[in-house]
């Protein structure tokens, strides 16, 4: 009867982490590892709450579990499941640090879309997948409500994409200057600067490392891991 209690608890909690923050704990077996997989979805939430009804990803509660999971040695690697229109730099950068920072294997896997600030996160794992349909765009950083049109600002505006193109390219096999010219690309899109990529032409650009689904993300950190294990043990 404890038991049964106890196992309503834990699938309770975890249909709330799922619900709150689109996170969940994949518990290991007796012969698989336990995966953490952190969900990247809607828009990026930066320092103001975006409307109720947006699907956003909300910085405040990814990086203190990141964090957590560092910190976990039960943890043995992380999943990123990534579908996002992009959002906060400031935030989106954070938390690809953060990604970038962990000491246990990582791998990410884009569905859908990994628009804008969305690219450094794509990066930021150890290895990185995408599906056949999936889209990443890399357009110039763009800012919201009353700009000052100083020559301050421009700068501002540079060192912030060179902070974006450099921890793409310190993480991928595209090089900025690639990465920039792709950014400003205007025979593509039709009201703004940038550059498209589907599926296989981000791994033929040098952005992410190969083409797939869940299936080989999962056979590829299971893998890592194994790795991982055998290198720590040497």
């Amino acid at each position: 009867m404890e038991e049964t209690v106890k196992e309503q608890e834990k699938n309770q909690n975890e249909n709330e982490e799922i619900k709150e923050m689109g996170q969940m704990t994949l518990e290991e077996d007796a012969s698989r590892h336990k995966i953490h997989l952190l969900s990247v979805i809607g828009e990026i939430e930066g320092h103001e709450s975006l409307a109720s009804n947006a699907k956003t990803t909300k910085y405040e509660h990814v990086l203190p579990k990141l964090a957590s999971i560092e910190d976990d040695s039960s943890v043995d690697g992380v999943m990123v499941i990534i579908n996002t229109v992009g959002g906060d730099v400031e935030s989106g950068l954070a938390i690809a640090e953060m990604i970038a920072s962990l000491s246990k294997p990582t791998v990410s896997l884009v569905l859908g879309g990994s628009h804008s600030i969305g690219v450094p996160l794509a990066v930021s794992t150890d290895y990185s997948y995408i599906v056949p349909t999936g889209t990443m765009v890399i357009h110039p950083v763009r800012l919201n409500g009353l700009v000052i049109g100083a020559p301050q600002t421009y700068d501002y505006f540079q060192q912030m994409q060179d902070r974006i193109t450099g921890f793409i390219a310190d993480h991928c096999f595209a090089s900025q200057e690639k990465l920039e010219k792709m950014m400003m690309n205007t025979s593509m899109l039709t009201k703004d600067l940038g550059t498209i990529l589907v599926g296989n032409q981000a791994v033929t650009e040098g952005i992410i490392n190969e083409v797939g689904g869940i299936d080989e993300a999962m056979k590829k950190l299971h893998q890592m891991i194994e790795e991982n294990k055998q290198n720590n043990e040497i």
